[in-house]
């Protein structure tokens, strides 16, 4: 989330890109979260019976027009990012449907040093969407000829006009 809040610190509109993104921690998901929504919901799922709420953190920005690029390479921590800026009507998601793996998982380092990942629950998306299986649905989806990026620029011109952002 470091790399993102540098990157995107003093942008007129923004194109995060997660194709390809294999996932990662949960925490960093929620973080990169955080910068773009003001407090609120970012997940929930269940573990060991108990219910677990994800929240943003608050202040994050709510106003750059924001444009996420997805597609079946972007998975676990990714999906859920994709998914609670969705939900939270942040971001227009443009691509493909993401891989669908929509589990938490849980590392515990064993005596011998190697690493054990368990999966200690499902999350779900703010709105109740299990991505598990399923994927995220993009907003925009891209045909086999679009050149996604191009196709994110285009969303964002059509974002910037609409929010009054300056041109």
């Amino acid at each position: 989330s470091g790399q993102v809040r540098e990157a995107v610190r003093g942008a007129r509109a923004v194109v995060l890109d997660l194709r390809g993104n294999s996932g990662g921690l949960v925490e960093e998901a929620v973080a990169t979260a955080s910068l773009f929504l003001d407090g609120g919901p970012v997940a929930s799922y269940q573990a060991r019976g108990e219910d677990r709420e994800l929240t943003a953190a608050p202040g994050g920005d709510t106003v750059t027009p924001l444009v996420v690029l997805v597609d079946g390479g972007t998975m676990s921590a990714a999906e859920l990012l994709a998914g609670a800026l969705q939900d939270r009507c942040r971001a227009v998601l443009v691509g493909g449907r993401t891989f669908g793996k929509g589990t938490v998982q849980q590392p515990s380092r064993l005596a011998d040093g190697s690493v054990l990942e368990l999966t200690v629950g499902r999350y779900a998306t703010p709105s109740g969407r299990s991505p598990d299986g399923t994927g995220v649905v993009p907003d925009v989806p891209a045909q086999p000829a679009d050149d996604p990026a191009a196709l994110a620029l285009r969303v964002l011109a059509g974002l910037g006009t609409r929010q009054g952002a300056p041109g």
